[in-house]
């Protein structure tokens, strides 16, 4: 028993370490300045000027904003850009490609707190933008080829309230929304590394990494990848990003093997990113097995990738 509480305790001071060090400043700040950028319209004139170059995709205008959000803010913020799409009629069609572009990218709640120990961002957003633009056009022109792509008229209108027009104001406000995304990930990090804990102590995970350390080996990586990569699928991108960020700490991971695993574990293709993107309505939720499978397209030759460049 006294393991156990003793596990608990290390579990909740890592969750709280990494989310009051790491992962605070660094959402507080992002979310401030894309507060700001959106308010004085600069997100939708890059929207704008990126719309005739995505269209190829099936990506509409409003979906380089989700990706934006995406790349920037978190793997929930696109909620928001999905609920839109849902209420203006989009086709579903552009709805699955642009779902299918979300899932395969990698998003900034786990990239930009793991640039600390060495994740390599310009590759990471190229990967991003290769593997996401796949899974929209492969989503687009060949799983819904026979859906039609009309808009239809939107069938719900609401009026946002106006956001504050001052420049603090706005820094303040988005960094009001970068503490309340921080501190809800503090329950899922402590659930995730005593979960791991759970795991490690019965011998799961060693016996996973001895299984597939044949198959690892053939690509040049090492066994422990198998605890982010497990930690990502069943709890989520936050999850993963403490676990890994834990080991890299700890030397048992280096920060080659996080770059060349990144293609595939970074993404919100997994349980929980699943479950909250498909909350923005009942029309993104039916295209979610064909986005499901565009995605996974993408997120393999983003992986292939990294593979290739580290």
């Amino acid at each position: 028993m006294q393991g156990l509480v003793e596990g608990i305790l290390a579990a909740g001071r890592s969750a709280v370490e990494l989310t009051l060090y790491v992962l605070l400043p660094v959402m507080v700040l992002m979310m401030a300045a894309m507060r700001l950028l959106e308010a004085k319209g600069v997100l939708a004139f890059v929207a704008r000027i990126l719309t005739p170059l995505l269209r190829p995709f099936g990506i509409p205008g409003i979906g380089v904003f989700a990706m934006l959000q995406l790349l920037l803010v978190s793997y929930a913020a696109p909620v928001t850009t999905l609920a839109v799409m849902e209420a203006e009629g989009t086709s579903r069609r552009s709805i699955a490609a642009t779902l299918a572009m979300i899932l395969a990218m990698a998003q900034a709640n786990a990239v930009f707190p793991m640039l600390a120990v060495g994740l390599n961002l310009p590759v990471v957003l190229l990967t991003s933008l290769l593997g996401g633009f796949a899974a929209s056009a492969f989503t687009y022109h060949v799983l819904l080829r026979s859906e039609g792509s009309e808009d239809r008229p939107p069938t719900t209108t609401s009026e946002k309230p106006e956001p504050p027009t001052g420049v603090l104001a706005l820094l303040v406000e988005g960094g009001q929304e970068g503490v309340q995304l921080s501190l809800r990930s503090i329950p899922i990090l402590v659930l995730a590394v005593c979960m791991v804990k759970a795991l490690g102590a019965m011998g799961a995970i060693s016996l996973l990494e001895r299984g597939l350390a044949p198959l690892l080996k053939s690509v040049g990586l090492s066994g422990v990848i198998v605890l982010p990569i497990a930690t990502k699928y069943l709890a989520g991108g936050t999850a993963m990003m403490g676990v890994a960020m834990s080991l890299v700490k700890e030397g048992t991971m280096s920060a080659l093997d996080l770059n060349r695993i990144a293609g595939f574990m970074i993404n919100p293709l997994d349980l929980v990113g699943i479950s909250v993107l498909l909350s923005a309505g009942p029309r993104v939720a039916s295209v979610a097995r064909p986005a499901i499978v565009g995605a996974a397209v993408g997120i393999l030759i983003r992986g292939i990738l990294h593979l290739v460049l580290f």
